[in-house]
Protein backbone atom coordinates (compact mmCIF):
# COMPACT_ATOMS: atom_id res chain seq x y z
CA UNK A 1 0.00 0.00 0.00
CA UNK A 2 0.99 3.64 -0.06
CA UNK A 3 0.22 6.16 3.05
CA UNK A 4 0.04 10.05 1.94
CA UNK A 5 0.45 11.86 4.47
CA UNK A 6 2.77 15.78 4.69
CA UNK A 7 3.20 15.30 8.51
CA UNK A 8 5.89 12.77 8.77
CA UNK A 9 5.73 11.62 12.46
CA UNK A 10 1.94 10.57 11.34
CA UNK A 11 2.96 9.02 8.05
CA UNK A 12 5.64 7.01 9.84
CA UNK A 13 3.31 6.11 12.94
CA UNK A 14 0.91 4.75 10.39
CA UNK A 15 3.64 2.77 8.32
CA UNK A 16 5.10 0.99 12.12
CA UNK A 17 1.68 0.02 12.84
CA UNK A 18 0.63 -1.34 9.33
CA UNK A 19 3.92 -3.14 9.08
CA UNK A 20 3.54 -4.70 12.78
CA UNK A 21 -0.20 -5.91 11.51
CA UNK A 22 1.32 -7.93 8.23
CA UNK A 23 1.25 -5.27 5.95
CA UNK A 24 3.92 -3.84 3.42
CA UNK A 25 3.41 0.32 3.40
CA UNK A 26 5.73 2.59 1.47
CA UNK A 27 4.95 6.33 3.02
CA UNK A 28 5.24 9.49 0.81
CA UNK A 29 4.91 13.25 2.28
CA UNK A 30 4.35 15.00 -0.80
CA UNK A 31 1.16 14.30 -2.88
CA UNK A 32 2.52 15.27 -6.18
CA UNK A 33 5.65 12.49 -5.74
CA UNK A 34 3.12 9.75 -4.71
CA UNK A 35 1.38 10.35 -7.73
CA UNK A 36 4.25 10.04 -10.07
CA UNK A 37 4.90 6.78 -8.06
CA UNK A 38 1.65 5.32 -9.38
CA UNK A 39 3.25 5.41 -12.90
CA UNK A 40 6.03 2.95 -12.18
CA UNK A 41 4.91 0.79 -9.60
CA UNK A 42 2.06 -1.52 -8.33
CA UNK A 43 -0.23 -0.68 -5.61
CA UNK A 44 -3.05 -2.61 -3.61
CA UNK A 45 -4.82 0.81 -2.07
CA UNK A 46 -3.57 4.12 -0.83
CA UNK A 47 -4.53 5.63 2.36
CA UNK A 48 -4.36 9.77 2.34
CA UNK A 49 -4.53 12.63 4.58
CA UNK A 50 -7.18 14.61 3.59
CA UNK A 51 -5.93 18.39 4.01
CA UNK A 52 -2.47 18.37 2.70
CA UNK A 53 0.04 20.61 1.17
CA UNK A 54 0.47 21.23 -2.14
CA UNK A 55 -2.50 18.71 -2.62
CA UNK A 56 -5.34 17.93 -0.99
CA UNK A 57 -6.47 14.43 -0.21
CA UNK A 58 -9.82 15.16 -2.47
CA UNK A 59 -7.65 16.57 -5.54
CA UNK A 60 -5.09 13.48 -5.22
CA UNK A 61 -7.97 10.79 -4.82
CA UNK A 62 -9.89 12.13 -8.21
CA UNK A 63 -6.46 12.34 -10.27
CA UNK A 64 -5.74 8.59 -8.57
CA UNK A 65 -9.17 7.44 -9.59
CA UNK A 66 -8.75 9.11 -13.31
CA UNK A 67 -5.72 7.45 -13.61
CA UNK A 68 -6.37 3.96 -12.37
CA UNK A 69 -10.26 3.47 -11.62
CA UNK A 70 -9.71 0.16 -10.14
CA UNK A 71 -7.52 1.61 -7.41
CA UNK A 72 -9.19 2.13 -4.19
CA UNK A 73 -8.37 5.45 -1.90
CA UNK A 74 -8.88 5.66 2.00
CA UNK A 75 -9.14 9.22 3.10
CA UNK A 76 -8.42 10.21 6.20
CA UNK A 77 -9.27 13.46 7.75
CA UNK A 78 -8.81 15.23 11.64
CA UNK A 79 -11.82 18.03 10.36
CA UNK A 80 -14.22 15.60 9.87
CA UNK A 81 -17.53 17.70 8.25
CA UNK A 82 -20.64 16.74 6.39
CA UNK A 83 -19.04 18.62 3.53
CA UNK A 84 -15.47 16.55 3.63
CA UNK A 85 -18.07 13.15 3.79
CA UNK A 86 -20.01 14.63 0.28
CA UNK A 87 -16.33 15.62 -1.00
CA UNK A 88 -15.34 12.86 -0.41
CA UNK A 89 -18.03 10.90 -2.16
CA UNK A 90 -18.19 13.04 -5.24
CA UNK A 91 -14.50 11.91 -5.91
CA UNK A 92 -15.46 8.06 -5.34
CA UNK A 93 -12.81 7.53 -2.70
CA UNK A 94 -13.23 3.95 -1.58
CA UNK A 95 -13.38 5.11 2.33
CA UNK A 96 -13.74 7.67 4.52
CA UNK A 97 -11.91 7.82 8.57
CA UNK A 98 -11.39 10.27 10.80
CA UNK A 99 -8.15 11.15 12.00
CA UNK A 100 -6.23 9.70 13.95
CA UNK A 101 -7.91 6.30 12.80
CA UNK A 102 -8.70 3.52 15.19
CA UNK A 103 -6.40 0.95 13.82
CA UNK A 104 -9.07 -1.64 13.82
CA UNK A 105 -11.43 0.07 11.62
CA UNK A 106 -8.16 1.52 9.67
CA UNK A 107 -7.12 -2.18 8.76
CA UNK A 108 -11.09 -3.61 8.16
CA UNK A 109 -11.34 -0.82 5.80
CA UNK A 110 -8.00 -2.08 4.23
CA UNK A 111 -9.18 -5.35 4.00
CA UNK A 112 -11.74 -4.16 2.01
CA UNK A 113 -10.13 -2.04 -0.70
CA UNK A 114 -7.79 -5.16 -1.01
CA UNK A 115 -10.51 -7.02 -1.71
CA UNK A 116 -12.53 -4.75 -3.80
CA UNK A 117 -9.06 -4.35 -5.56
CA UNK A 118 -8.56 -8.23 -6.48
CA UNK A 119 -12.13 -8.48 -7.34
CA UNK A 120 -12.13 -5.58 -9.98
CA UNK A 121 -9.13 -7.38 -11.26
CA UNK A 122 -10.43 -10.49 -11.50
CA UNK A 123 -13.85 -9.00 -13.25
CA UNK A 124 -11.56 -7.22 -15.58
CA UNK A 125 -9.56 -10.74 -16.57
CA UNK A 126 -12.89 -12.29 -17.14
CA UNK A 127 -14.07 -10.20 -19.41
CA UNK A 128 -11.03 -11.03 -21.51
CA UNK A 129 -11.40 -14.55 -20.99
CA UNK A 130 -14.98 -15.43 -22.26
CA UNK A 131 -13.71 -18.07 -24.52
CA UNK A 132 -13.12 -20.45 -21.96
CA UNK A 133 -16.17 -20.67 -19.78
CA UNK A 134 -17.72 -23.33 -21.44
CA UNK A 135 -15.68 -26.16 -20.91
CA UNK A 136 -18.01 -29.44 -20.49
CA UNK A 137 -21.18 -29.37 -22.35
CA UNK A 138 -22.41 -25.94 -21.65
CA UNK A 139 -21.39 -26.45 -17.81
CA UNK A 140 -19.83 -23.57 -16.61
CA UNK A 141 -18.31 -23.47 -13.06
CA UNK A 142 -14.04 -23.55 -11.99
CA UNK A 143 -15.08 -24.46 -8.55
CA UNK A 144 -13.99 -27.54 -6.42
CA UNK A 145 -17.47 -28.04 -6.38
CA UNK A 146 -18.33 -27.76 -10.26
CA UNK A 147 -15.15 -29.54 -10.77
CA UNK A 148 -16.34 -32.67 -9.10
CA UNK A 149 -19.42 -32.35 -10.26
CA UNK A 150 -17.60 -32.56 -14.05
CA UNK A 151 -15.40 -35.45 -13.34
CA UNK A 152 -18.60 -37.65 -11.81
CA UNK A 153 -20.51 -36.59 -15.09
CA UNK A 154 -17.21 -37.46 -17.00
CA UNK A 155 -17.38 -41.07 -15.37
CA UNK A 156 -20.86 -41.99 -15.02
CA UNK A 157 -21.80 -40.93 -18.69
CA UNK A 158 -20.41 -44.38 -19.73
CA UNK A 159 -22.05 -46.19 -17.48
CA UNK A 160 -25.55 -47.49 -19.03
CA UNK A 161 -27.18 -46.95 -15.22
CA UNK A 162 -29.87 -45.22 -14.44
CA UNK A 163 -29.08 -41.30 -12.33
CA UNK A 164 -30.77 -39.28 -10.26
CA UNK A 165 -29.94 -36.12 -10.39
CA UNK A 166 -30.64 -34.31 -6.64
CA UNK A 167 -30.49 -30.34 -6.21
CA UNK A 168 -32.11 -27.05 -5.52
CA UNK A 169 -34.56 -25.47 -7.42
CA UNK A 170 -32.38 -23.67 -10.82
CA UNK A 171 -29.33 -25.48 -10.28
CA UNK A 172 -29.06 -27.04 -13.59
CA UNK A 173 -30.04 -30.20 -13.14
CA UNK A 174 -31.02 -30.76 -16.74
CA UNK A 175 -27.49 -29.28 -17.98
CA UNK A 176 -26.14 -31.99 -15.97
CA UNK A 177 -28.84 -34.99 -17.32
CA UNK A 178 -27.89 -33.01 -21.35
CA UNK A 179 -24.30 -33.60 -20.23
CA UNK A 180 -24.79 -37.38 -19.39
CA UNK A 181 -26.84 -38.24 -22.49
CA UNK A 182 -24.00 -36.07 -24.73
CA UNK A 183 -20.89 -38.03 -23.17
CA UNK A 184 -22.93 -41.12 -23.71
CA UNK A 185 -22.55 -43.82 -26.10
CA UNK A 186 -25.77 -43.16 -26.89
CA UNK A 187 -27.50 -41.87 -30.23
CA UNK A 188 -30.82 -41.67 -29.93
CA UNK A 189 -32.71 -38.62 -28.93
CA UNK A 190 -32.70 -37.05 -25.43
CA UNK A 191 -36.35 -36.78 -24.11
CA UNK A 192 -37.19 -33.91 -21.38
CA UNK A 193 -40.57 -34.21 -19.23
CA UNK A 194 -41.13 -32.44 -15.82
CA UNK A 195 -43.90 -34.89 -14.10
CA UNK A 196 -44.83 -31.76 -11.61
CA UNK A 197 -45.85 -29.59 -15.29
CA UNK A 198 -48.20 -32.48 -16.96
CA UNK A 199 -51.71 -32.93 -15.46
CA UNK A 200 -51.92 -36.44 -13.90
CA UNK A 201 -54.44 -37.34 -16.12
CA UNK A 202 -52.32 -36.68 -19.18
CA UNK A 203 -48.97 -37.96 -17.95
CA UNK A 204 -49.40 -41.70 -18.73
CA UNK A 205 -50.07 -40.90 -22.25
CA UNK A 206 -46.95 -38.69 -22.40
CA UNK A 207 -45.01 -41.34 -21.12
CA UNK A 208 -46.15 -44.46 -22.72
CA UNK A 209 -48.16 -43.22 -25.52
CA UNK A 210 -52.14 -43.93 -26.49
CA UNK A 211 -53.86 -45.46 -29.73
CA UNK A 212 -56.81 -43.86 -31.42
CA UNK A 213 -60.13 -43.74 -29.07
CA UNK A 214 -58.20 -44.76 -26.21
CA UNK A 215 -59.91 -41.31 -24.76
CA UNK A 216 -61.83 -38.81 -25.92
CA UNK A 217 -59.20 -36.12 -27.52
CA UNK A 218 -57.36 -39.36 -28.53
CA UNK A 219 -57.80 -38.88 -32.45
CA UNK A 220 -55.03 -40.99 -33.52
CA UNK A 221 -52.26 -42.77 -32.12
CA UNK A 222 -49.21 -41.04 -30.50
CA UNK A 223 -46.14 -42.41 -29.33
CA UNK A 224 -45.11 -41.46 -25.57
CA UNK A 225 -41.17 -40.57 -24.50
CA UNK A 226 -40.19 -43.28 -24.43
CA UNK A 227 -40.80 -44.16 -27.91
CA UNK A 228 -39.42 -41.18 -29.00
CA UNK A 229 -36.40 -41.25 -26.53
CA UNK A 230 -35.48 -44.98 -28.34
CA UNK A 231 -31.53 -45.73 -28.37
CA UNK A 232 -31.24 -42.55 -26.46
CA UNK A 233 -32.41 -40.57 -22.70
CA UNK A 234 -35.24 -39.64 -21.11
CA UNK A 235 -34.84 -36.91 -18.02
CA UNK A 236 -37.84 -36.78 -15.78
CA UNK A 237 -37.69 -33.78 -13.49
CA UNK A 238 -39.55 -33.42 -10.63
CA UNK A 239 -39.81 -37.52 -10.15
CA UNK A 240 -40.93 -36.89 -6.66
CA UNK A 241 -44.45 -35.39 -7.95
CA UNK A 242 -44.98 -38.78 -9.75
CA UNK A 243 -48.59 -40.48 -8.94
CA UNK A 244 -48.37 -43.07 -6.57
CA UNK A 245 -50.69 -44.57 -9.40
CA UNK A 246 -48.19 -44.66 -12.07
CA UNK A 247 -45.00 -45.45 -10.23
CA UNK A 248 -45.58 -49.43 -10.41
CA UNK A 249 -46.44 -48.59 -14.58
CA UNK A 250 -42.88 -46.77 -14.76
CA UNK A 251 -40.96 -49.24 -12.77
CA UNK A 252 -42.42 -51.68 -15.16
CA UNK A 253 -40.77 -50.00 -17.85
CA UNK A 254 -37.16 -50.06 -16.42
CA UNK A 255 -37.33 -53.92 -15.04
CA UNK A 256 -39.14 -55.54 -17.90
CA UNK A 257 -37.65 -52.67 -20.68
CA UNK A 258 -41.33 -52.58 -21.98
CA UNK A 259 -44.35 -50.20 -22.18
CA UNK A 260 -48.21 -50.53 -23.01
CA UNK A 261 -49.82 -47.43 -24.39
CA UNK A 262 -52.74 -46.34 -22.98
CA UNK A 263 -55.70 -47.92 -24.58
CA UNK A 264 -53.19 -50.75 -26.35
CA UNK A 265 -53.63 -54.20 -25.88
CA UNK A 266 -49.81 -54.55 -26.97
CA UNK A 267 -46.15 -54.33 -25.83
CA UNK A 268 -43.90 -51.89 -27.34
CA UNK A 269 -40.18 -53.33 -26.31
CA UNK A 270 -37.84 -50.14 -25.56
CA UNK A 271 -34.43 -48.94 -24.94
CA UNK A 272 -33.76 -45.90 -23.51
CA UNK A 273 -31.11 -44.30 -20.31
CA UNK A 274 -33.49 -42.79 -17.21
CA UNK A 275 -31.91 -39.65 -15.65
CA UNK A 276 -34.62 -38.55 -13.00
CA UNK A 277 -33.88 -35.41 -10.93
CA UNK A 278 -35.48 -33.69 -7.54
CA UNK A 279 -35.14 -31.13 -5.10
CA UNK A 280 -36.91 -33.11 -2.86
CA UNK A 281 -35.55 -35.41 -0.22
CA UNK A 282 -37.00 -38.85 -1.92
CA UNK A 283 -35.36 -41.02 1.24
CA UNK A 284 -38.23 -39.19 3.04
CA UNK A 285 -41.02 -39.93 0.61
CA UNK A 286 -40.40 -43.53 0.65
CA UNK A 287 -40.80 -43.30 4.47
CA UNK A 288 -43.58 -41.40 4.30
CA UNK A 289 -45.14 -43.62 1.67
CA UNK A 290 -45.32 -40.97 -0.49
CA UNK A 291 -43.12 -42.90 -3.09
CA UNK A 292 -42.43 -46.31 -3.47
CA UNK A 293 -39.63 -47.67 -2.59
CA UNK A 294 -39.04 -50.48 -4.90
CA UNK A 295 -39.16 -47.53 -7.59
CA UNK A 296 -36.86 -45.06 -5.53
CA UNK A 297 -34.03 -47.93 -5.44
CA UNK A 298 -34.21 -48.70 -9.11
CA UNK A 299 -33.78 -45.16 -10.19
CA UNK A 300 -31.10 -44.48 -7.74
CA UNK A 301 -28.56 -46.49 -8.83
CA UNK A 302 -26.25 -43.45 -9.21
CA UNK A 303 -26.68 -40.57 -7.44
CA UNK A 304 -25.08 -36.54 -8.85
CA UNK A 305 -25.82 -33.82 -6.48
CA UNK A 306 -25.73 -30.52 -7.96
CA UNK A 307 -24.62 -28.04 -5.22
CA UNK A 308 -26.20 -24.59 -4.90
CA UNK A 309 -24.77 -21.25 -6.31
CA UNK A 310 -24.15 -20.15 -2.77
CA UNK A 311 -21.60 -22.88 -2.75
CA UNK A 312 -19.94 -22.34 -5.84
CA UNK A 313 -17.71 -19.39 -5.00
CA UNK A 314 -16.41 -17.52 -8.14
CA UNK A 315 -18.87 -19.31 -10.39
CA UNK A 316 -21.09 -16.23 -9.74
CA UNK A 317 -18.99 -14.38 -11.69
CA UNK A 318 -18.21 -16.69 -14.77
CA UNK A 319 -21.89 -17.63 -15.04
CA UNK A 320 -22.58 -13.36 -14.84
CA UNK A 321 -20.32 -12.58 -17.08
CA UNK A 322 -21.79 -15.24 -19.45
CA UNK A 323 -25.01 -14.23 -19.13
CA UNK A 324 -24.10 -10.75 -19.70
CA UNK A 325 -22.81 -11.78 -22.62
CA UNK A 326 -25.37 -13.95 -24.12
CA UNK A 327 -28.26 -11.13 -22.96
CA UNK A 328 -26.36 -8.51 -24.67
CA UNK A 329 -26.59 -10.41 -28.10
CA UNK A 330 -29.65 -11.46 -28.06
CA UNK A 331 -30.90 -7.77 -27.11
CA UNK A 332 -27.63 -6.06 -29.32
CA UNK A 333 -26.91 -4.19 -26.13
CA UNK A 334 -22.96 -2.61 -25.87
CA UNK A 335 -23.06 -4.71 -22.43
CA UNK A 336 -19.47 -6.32 -21.96
CA UNK A 337 -19.52 -6.76 -18.01
CA UNK A 338 -19.78 -5.41 -14.57
CA UNK A 339 -18.06 -3.41 -12.30
CA UNK A 340 -16.12 -4.73 -8.95
CA UNK A 341 -19.11 -2.93 -6.72
CA UNK A 342 -21.67 -4.94 -8.42
CA UNK A 343 -19.47 -7.91 -8.99
CA UNK A 344 -19.58 -7.64 -5.24
CA UNK A 345 -23.03 -7.70 -4.89
CA UNK A 346 -23.59 -10.86 -6.60
CA UNK A 347 -20.87 -12.77 -4.99
CA UNK A 348 -22.35 -11.48 -1.10
CA UNK A 349 -25.52 -12.72 -2.09
CA UNK A 350 -27.25 -15.99 -1.36
CA UNK A 351 -28.97 -17.05 -4.52
CA UNK A 352 -31.93 -18.55 -3.57
CA UNK A 353 -32.83 -18.99 -6.96
CA UNK A 354 -29.41 -20.22 -8.10
CA UNK A 355 -28.41 -20.13 -11.35
CA UNK A 356 -32.06 -19.27 -12.69
CA UNK A 357 -32.64 -16.43 -10.60
CA UNK A 358 -28.73 -15.21 -11.70
CA UNK A 359 -29.66 -15.44 -15.31
CA UNK A 360 -32.92 -13.45 -14.88
CA UNK A 361 -31.14 -10.45 -12.27
CA UNK A 362 -28.79 -10.23 -15.80
CA UNK A 363 -30.94 -9.81 -18.56
CA UNK A 364 -33.34 -7.68 -16.64
CA UNK A 365 -29.61 -5.51 -15.94
CA UNK A 366 -28.35 -5.86 -19.84
CA UNK A 367 -32.04 -4.54 -20.73
CA UNK A 368 -31.73 -1.77 -18.20
CA UNK A 369 -28.49 -0.46 -17.77
CA UNK A 370 -27.31 2.73 -19.64
CA UNK A 371 -24.11 1.83 -18.99
CA UNK A 372 -21.31 -0.80 -21.08
CA UNK A 373 -20.69 -2.19 -17.09
CA UNK A 374 -23.21 -3.51 -15.04
CA UNK A 375 -23.40 -1.46 -11.55
CA UNK A 376 -24.82 -1.71 -8.62
CA UNK A 377 -27.82 0.41 -9.74
CA UNK A 378 -28.63 -1.93 -12.19
CA UNK A 379 -29.70 -5.16 -9.64
CA UNK A 380 -32.64 -5.64 -8.31
CA UNK A 381 -33.44 -4.23 -4.62
CA UNK A 382 -32.68 -7.60 -2.68
CA UNK A 383 -29.83 -7.91 -4.43
CA UNK A 384 -28.39 -4.49 -4.02
CA UNK A 385 -28.98 -4.88 -0.24
CA UNK A 386 -26.26 -7.89 -0.19
CA UNK A 387 -23.05 -6.72 1.07
CA UNK A 388 -20.12 -8.72 2.48
CA UNK A 389 -18.48 -5.85 3.22
CA UNK A 390 -19.81 -3.56 6.57
CA UNK A 391 -19.76 -0.27 6.15
CA UNK A 392 -17.32 1.98 8.13
CA UNK A 393 -18.76 4.63 10.54
CA UNK A 394 -17.31 7.66 10.90
CA UNK A 395 -17.23 8.99 14.61
CA UNK A 396 -15.42 12.04 14.43
CA UNK A 397 -18.19 14.55 14.78
CA UNK A 398 -22.49 13.66 15.31
CA UNK A 399 -23.33 14.87 11.80
CA UNK A 400 -20.48 12.05 10.16
CA UNK A 401 -22.40 8.84 9.22
CA UNK A 402 -22.05 6.13 6.82
CA UNK A 403 -21.35 7.28 3.30
CA UNK A 404 -25.10 6.46 1.52
CA UNK A 405 -26.35 8.41 4.58
CA UNK A 406 -24.55 11.27 3.67
CA UNK A 407 -25.89 10.91 0.26
CA UNK A 408 -29.10 10.90 1.18
CA UNK A 409 -28.79 13.90 3.83
CA UNK A 410 -27.10 15.65 0.98
CA UNK A 411 -29.77 15.21 -1.49
CA UNK A 412 -32.71 16.72 0.74
CA UNK A 413 -30.70 20.08 1.33
CA UNK A 414 -29.95 20.31 -2.08
CA UNK A 415 -33.37 20.07 -3.06
CA UNK A 416 -33.95 22.16 -0.15
CA UNK A 417 -31.81 24.72 -1.19
CA UNK A 418 -33.28 25.00 -4.92
CA UNK A 419 -36.54 24.68 -3.77
CA UNK A 420 -37.47 21.68 -5.05
CA UNK A 421 -36.41 22.09 -8.75
CA UNK A 422 -35.50 18.85 -9.69
CA UNK A 423 -33.58 20.25 -13.13
CA UNK A 424 -31.51 22.59 -10.86
CA UNK A 425 -30.46 20.15 -7.96
CA UNK A 426 -29.34 17.47 -10.52
CA UNK A 427 -27.14 19.60 -11.83
CA UNK A 428 -25.67 20.76 -8.37
CA UNK A 429 -25.29 17.15 -7.83
CA UNK A 430 -23.64 15.75 -10.78
CA UNK A 431 -26.37 13.59 -11.92
CA UNK A 432 -29.26 13.57 -14.88
CA UNK A 433 -32.48 13.99 -13.51
CA UNK A 434 -33.76 10.41 -14.16
CA UNK A 435 -30.71 9.06 -11.68
CA UNK A 436 -32.53 11.87 -9.18
CA UNK A 437 -36.32 10.68 -10.33
CA UNK A 438 -34.99 7.41 -9.10
CA UNK A 439 -33.37 8.26 -5.68
CA UNK A 440 -36.42 10.19 -4.19
CA UNK A 441 -38.92 7.45 -5.40
CA UNK A 442 -36.52 4.72 -3.38
CA UNK A 443 -36.63 6.41 -0.58
CA UNK A 444 -40.19 7.54 -0.73
CA UNK A 445 -41.18 3.89 -1.59
CA UNK A 446 -39.61 1.78 0.37
CA UNK A 447 -37.71 3.37 3.10
CA UNK A 448 -34.39 1.40 1.33
CA UNK A 449 -31.17 3.48 1.40
CA UNK A 450 -30.28 5.15 -2.03
CA UNK A 451 -27.30 3.71 -3.86
CA UNK A 452 -24.18 6.58 -4.15
CA UNK A 453 -24.05 9.24 -6.66
CA UNK A 454 -21.97 8.58 -9.79
CA UNK A 455 -21.69 4.61 -8.68
CA UNK A 456 -19.38 5.80 -5.60
CA UNK A 457 -18.13 2.49 -3.47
Amino acid sequence: MLIVDDDLDMCELLGAELTARGFDPSLETDPGRALDSLRSRHVDVVVTDLWMRGMSGVELCERIVSMHPELPVVLLTAHGTLESAVAALRVHAFDFLAKPPDLDALVAAIDRAVRHRRLAEEVRVLGESTDALETFEGIIGASPPMRELVQLVGRVAAVDAAVIVRGESGTGKELVARALHERSRRRGAFVALNCAAIPESMLEADLFGHVKGAFTDARADRAGLFERARGGTIFLDEIGELDLSLQPKLLRALQERVIRPVGSDREIEVDVRLVTATNVDLARAVEQHAFRADLYYRLNVIEIVVPPLRERGRDVLLLAQHCIERAAREMERDVVGLTASCAARLMAYSWPGNVRELANVIERAVALTRSSRLTVDDLPAAVRAASALPTATLAVAEDLVPLEEVERRYIRRVMAATGGNKTLAAQILGVDRRTLYRKNWEERSDGAQPSSVKGAS
